[in-house]
């Protein structure tokens, strides 16, 4: 099924109602657009930057050691 197309006056080609800015021939974009990535990509800059070297987690065990002692004592 075709859509209803407009006729034109004769001897007048027929009018396309499409503007620059719909066919894509302006693309503005807002200014979050450019400044929220460059500010993401700061932030983790500076927190890569500014970390220390890593330090071990003080404790006797890890979390998979205490659920695994604990589920095997609740089976056995």
């Amino acid at each position: 099924m075709s859509a209803p197309t407009q006729l034109a006056p004769t001897g007048q080609a027929p009018r396309h109602r499409s503007s620059p800015r719909a066919a894509g021939a302006e693309a503005r974009l807002p200014w979050w657009a450019l400044a929220l990535p460059a500010l993401g990509f700061g932030l983790l800059l500076i927190l890569l930057a500014g970390s220390g070297p890593a330090h071990a987690a003080s404790g006797d065990g890890s979390v998979l050691v205490h659920v695994t002692e604990r589920l095997l004592s609740a089976v056995g």
